[in-house]
């Protein structure tokens, strides 16, 4: 993994569920980059995602919702996000969607933040915004777990060999 770090660091935060959580883990202390080119690099990535995921929810999705099996864990899964932040959103608008895809715990970063934006009819420009701010607050989360050496840090990342 380690011969094209640039891109295993792309790679790794364009990955749904990984995002930050392992891009920038990986950047640092696989790679040994910087903290800050770590973050750096991660998070602009990640905010880069946002508007890929949008279109593809709001140009693409509707052709693989033709699936039977799809259409119905799409369902489920968006139910599931759209129960999750919707008090955030209720309560903080913008800044509710921003801090559900800043949380970086499983089930919330930029895939979701954009479907729920999409499913409650967000603006494109909010969405963006509440993804761009989301994307530094989860930079920063992960970044400082990281460098503090913290054991926190298994936290936030999903035990992927179950």
């Amino acid at each position: 993994m380690s011969k094209y770090p640039l891109l295993w660091v792309i790679l790794l935060t364009l990955t749904p569920t990984l995002e930050l959580r392992l891009s920038i883990p990986y950047a640092i202390l696989e790679a040994d980059w910087s903290w800050s080119k770590a973050a750096g690099i991660g998070i602009l990535a990640n905010i880069l995602l946002a508007p890929v995921v949008w279109v593809f929810v709001d140009r693409v999705m509707f052709i693989f919702l033709k699936v039977g099996w799809i259409d119905r864990l799409y369902n489920r899964i968006a139910e599931k996000r759209v129960e999750k932040v919707k008090p955030l959103i209720d309560k903080y608008g913008v800044l509710g969607l921003a801090l559900f895809i800043g949380v970086p715990l499983p089930g919330s970063g930029v895939y979701s933040g954009c479907l729920v934006a999409y499913l409650l009819k967000f603006r494109f420009r909010d969405a963006m915004w509440a993804s761009a701010i989301g994307c530094l607050i989860a930079g920063a989360v992960v970044t400082l777990v990281v460098v503090s050496g913290s054991e926190t840090f298994h936290f936030f990342v999903k035990d992927l060999d179950h």
